[in-house]
């Protein structure tokens, strides 16, 4: 009888890959260090983390994006209360086309001072995790810094009105990011860099483009986000000895995506040096930076050292994510001196840890990470699928009975 014929381009580029080295699916599954039965799902089509492609492109030696070939998306289903939460941000940020240029829908521009105070106070609102309050308080602004720049009068007033048009679509651009609302957040950032190197604002544009990279490694583009990463820290590049600190910031965030988009992509030598670049701004900076509106990440020593921490955790080398994890720069003395870095950073290095506490069976340890999460960053945490996968690894791989706190984590994630 033939054998079954894979389901999915993604199955037939991975056998094709196995068999041109002759290997059978237990060479491949030892390789990769991932179970027989998970070599045999993704070969029959079925749907696997990202994360365990990385292990299987590293059983495979090659990059990880030669396993992402062009096919058919799965159906859509369920995201109706998302798409009613977001029509007014789509009025903002997409509005209709005709014949003639698309009418600027009614709005009070404002004082650009005032708009700037807004911008600020939603920015504040977000770091918070207050996503509700951002969700409804962004279409108006962004349809009041259009009015603002439409109606400006006069070249230093038009500079101010489109500056604050650019933060308000970074701020977009940021906040859909995080929601995985992608195509909207890729409209808001293009267009924010668009109207910052219009308007002089270089390193706003390049602030545009760290947030792009990292849009770009949300939907597994590592190549496109590494390529334009790298353009871009080689044309920001500081003078060292006279750099403000919003410029080395930028420039290593920009490293920090060179180094992401290389390790998730089998490449761990590019990485390793896409990590000194950033190394050597963190060192530059010497603490924790988030200068609002020159800056809208964190950047420093201590961020640096969680995404070597990170590179360790998607090695899945779990004892050396938990040596790593609270020593040296991430040690609580360390912290206190440099500065704590921005609450979604430091959440995802948390869920580093508690991912690396469930693959060592630690299953209590894990589950105060995500308690801790829940409590300080909980809004935050609900779009973290990482979160999911790590409530998902404790609900699979446990033999005794679900405590309570588990039981009302699960349901807190949506994990059943």
């Amino acid at each position: 009888m033939a054998a079954e014929q894979p389901k999915t381009e993604l199955a037939r580029n991975v056998r094709n890959h196995r068999r041109i080295r002759g290997w059978s699916q237990e060479r491949l599954a030892e390789e990769s260090a991932v179970s027989i039965q998970t070599v045999r799902k993704i070969e029959q089509g079925g749907d696997v983390r990202t994360d365990t492609l990385h292990q299987v492109a590293q059983g495979l030696r090659v990059k990880t994006a030669e396993l992402f070939v062009p096919d058919s998306p799965a159906p859509v289903v369920g995201d109706e209360a998302s798409r009613r939460s977001l029509v007014d941000l789509r009025k903002a940020l997409m509005p209709p086309v005709g014949l003639e240029a698309p009418a600027v829908l009614a709005a009070e521009p404002g004082d650009v001072s005032s708009l700037y105070q807004r911008i600020e106070d939603v920015h504040a609102l977000y770091w918070a995790d207050r996503y509700d309050s951002v969700a409804r308080q962004l279409p108006a602004l962004l349809k009041s810094t259009e009015a603002a720049a439409a109606v400006a009068d006069g070249e230093q007033d038009r500079h101010d009105a489109v500056r604050a048009r650019t933060f308000s679509l970074l701020l977009a651009g940021k906040y859909l990011t995080q929601v995985r609302q992608y195509d909207l957040a890729y409209h808001a950032l293009a267009e924010s860099i668009r109207l910052a190197r219009e308007n002089g604002q270089t390193l706003t544009a390049g602030t545009g483009i760290v947030g792009m990279c990292w849009l770009l490694l949300r939907q597994d583009r590592f190549d496109e986000s590494e390529a334009l990463a790298l353009q871009t820290a080689e044309s920001l590049e500081p003078r060292m000895s006279s750099a403000k600190p919003s410029e080395l910031a930028v420039w290593g965030e920009l490293w920090l995506r060179v180094a992401s988009a290389t390790v998730r992509n089998n490449r761990p030598d590019d990485a390793v040096e896409a990590r000194r670049m950033a190394g050597t701004a963190a060192s530059a900076l010497g603490q924790e930076r988030n200068s609002f509106p020159n800056h809208w990440g964190g950047f420093g020593p201590v961020t640096a050292e969680m995404k070597v921490v990170e590179d360790l955790a998607l090695d899945g080398d779990a004892r050396a994510v938990l040596r790593r994890a609270d020593e040296g720069v991430l040690g609580g003395k360390a912290l206190k001196a440099l500065g704590k870095p921005t609450a979604p950073n430091w959440g995802r290095h948390r869920l580093d840890v508690a991912q690396a506490h469930v693959k060592l069976g630690s299953h209590q340890d894990a589950m105060s990470e995500l308690a801790g999460l829940r409590e300080s960053n909980g809004a935050w945490l609900k779009h973290q699928p990482l979160a999911r996968y790590v409530m998902s690894d404790v609900l699979s791989s446990r033999k005794r009975t679900l405590t309570t706190e588990m039981r009302s984590m699960a349901s807190y994630l949506g994990v059943f």
